[in-house]
């Protein structure tokens, strides 16, 4: 799977939105070690705090197929700049995956290419019993 092929897969999922309320339609592909794609729109929710980023929705489908081991994540935007991941959807990440490849776009062509560990250097682990 392409780079190319996963920004169109984000671009096609971001229609899908449910953002009724911030009208910022946010689209996600991520591809697995065994190369499928999953892809997550954002879900938005007129208690604010029920909303679901597209990112995430992206891991829950996949980690619900059973897959685990993540290998890249694109986002899209209709925004002039590419955005970035909130925290909260870096930290789930990072359950799966500590060095994602994550690749931020716009429907204008745009992209940022990152780690996950660039833009979350000290992501929360669980404490070991030791």
């Amino acid at each position: 799977m392409t780079e190319k092929e996963l920004i169109k897969k984000a671009t096609q999922a971001r229609s899908k939105a449910h953002a009724p309320y911030s009208k910022f339609l946010v689209g996600a592909a991520l591809l697995t070690e065994k190369g499928k794609v999953y892809t997550g729109v954002n879900v938005e929710n007129a208690s604010y705090g029920l909303t679901v980023c597209a990112e995430r929705v992206a891991v829950f489908n996949a980690v619900t197929d059973g897959e685990k081991k993540l290998k890249k994540i694109v986002i899209v935007t209709d925004t002039d700049q590419p955005k970035s991941l909130c925290g909260a959807c870096l930290q789930v990440l990072s359950e799966f995956c500590a060095d994602l490849e994550i690749v931020c776009a716009t429907l204008k062509g745009k992209k940022n290419k990152y780690r996950l560990r660039e833009l979350l250097p000290k992501a929360f682990k669980r404490m070991s019993k030791d």
